[in-house]
């Protein structure tokens, strides 16, 4: 960064070691590389790289008012095989209602628990969720009877062929690709009141 006026070598050192750091350093070397005069690169470089750091930004939805927070949901260890799920609890009708809305990632091994009081089928859709996931359909002694697979923000209904009282969701995927499949039981799951 040698040679750029003192607001862009502000702006690295305030960013040093992040995204927006990386992206200001790609865009300064494809600009030094066509040889743009050196009095147009600052601007040039800040008009360029911060409207594109501010995407990942725009693409997360935030949480509307009254929207319960992540860290607020009470949460479980489940064990799938050998595989622990880090999971949130949904367990009344508008930490349900919520789910996994407003989202815009989940660890590797986080997903959601939802229970209900009925054995019943509960069907599910993914208005509003921003992440693409998998559900497995659980009865209440813990076996899975179906597994599915959602794509964000549809309104397509996913329904299990077999009552339940627990559904888990999980990033896309994630039953797959850990040979979780229908039949098999999950340990650790709250006991519901039906």
């Amino acid at each position: 960064m040698r040679g750029t006026q003192p607001f862009v070598r502000r702006i690295f050192f305030v960013f040093q070691g992040s995204y927006v750091m990386n992206l200001l350093s790609r865009v300064s070397s494809s600009i030094k590389s066509l040889g743009i005069k050196r009095a147009l690169r600052a601007p040039l470089i800040l008009a360029l790289a911060l409207p594109m750091a501010a995407l990942p930004l725009a693409h997360a939805q935030t949480m509307p008012p009254g929207a319960k927070k992540p860290a607020d949901f009470p949460r479980v260890k489940l064990t799938a095989g050998m595989y622990v799920i880090d999971a949130a609890v949904a367990a009344n009708d508008p930490d349900r209602e919520q789910g996994l809305m407003y989202r815009s990632q989940l660890a590797p091994n986080e997903g959601m628990l939802f229970v209900f009081q009925e054995n019943a089928v509960h069907c599910f859709w993914m208005k509003n969720t921003l992440i693409p996931l998998s559900i497995a359909f659980i009865r209440g002694d813990g076996t899975i009877t179906d597994i599915d697979e959602m794509e964000v923000e549809t309104e397509n209904n996913h329904c299990p062929r077999n009552n339940g009282v627990y559904a888990l969701e999980m990033p896309k995927g994630w039953f797959a690709a850990k040979g979780i499949k229908p039949g098999m039981k999950l340990k650790g799951l709250p006991q519901a009141q039906y």
